[in-house]
């Protein structure tokens, strides 16, 4: 039930974007009816990723967006590694190799506090260099909403995973009482798959990249 309140927990927030790039963008240029838009922000075009918001001297619109080839895609890089090698280290148990349990369980605590020094290193570049902050508007807020919840669940499931590195030092595992720590896999995985989302519809499609590819 904790995974199923978490996906429910991302998805209204894909949702938001969803809603965002497909309906309240278009509104704010007054697609369809320019009644109030039009008189308000005549010279608004609506687009996505929102370079230019309707109110700029308010909310300035960010100066250049994260290229999702570069740091984007080293953490997804990351992560999926993370994935591979913690089921490694759940073979260990299955096996009986504490050994192996704890050398790949360190490797994934490794890759998840590098992630997390990347995409600390990515909001320093974004805020510095690109001019994208949390007052960029809709495009700045729904970026750091949606990567900084998932940050948070990266930086739980980095504890998770220490705590089970502990445990599993203590020789608390074996392969019929490993609960803890398939537990603390599965929430790892999630984390994972999230990100793969935020990656293909965060990054890439708001780069600018795929101009033809639907938003969803």
């Amino acid at each position: 039930w904790f995974i199923f309140s978490e996906v429910m927990f991302f998805a209204a927030f894909f949702g938001a974007l969803f809603y965002i790039r497909m309906f309240a963008v278009d509104w704010l240029g007054g697609v369809g009816e320019r009644g109030p838009s039009d008189m308000e922000w005549p010279e608004y075009t609506p687009g996505w990723p929102m370079m230019e918001n309707p109110n700029p001297e308010r909310f300035p619109g960010p100066e250049k967006i994260i290229n999702p080839l570069t740091l984007p895609a080293l953490n997804t890089v990351l992560l999926l590694a993370s994935s591979w090698t913690v089921t490694i280290a759940h073979h260990g148990i299955k096996e009986g190799n504490r050994k192996k349990l704890i050398n790949w369980l360190v490797a994934t605590i490794a890759l998840g506090l590098i992630f997390l020094g990347v995409q600390g290193y990515e909001y320093y570049h974004a805020y510095v260099d690109l001019g994208l902050t949390l007052n960029s508007g809709i495009f700045g807020t729904t970026f750091f909403m949606l990567t900084g919840f998932h940050g948070a669940h990266v930086t739980l499931g980095t504890f998770m995973l220490i705590v089970m590195l502990g445990r599993a030092m203590k020789g608390h595992f074996d392969s019929d009482d490993c609960f803890g720590f398939e537990a603390a896999s599965w929430y790892w995985h999630f984390v994972d798959v999230v990100w793969v989302g935020l990656f293909v519809f965060v990054y890439l499609f708001g780069s600018g990249l795929f101009l033809e590819a639907p938003p969803f």
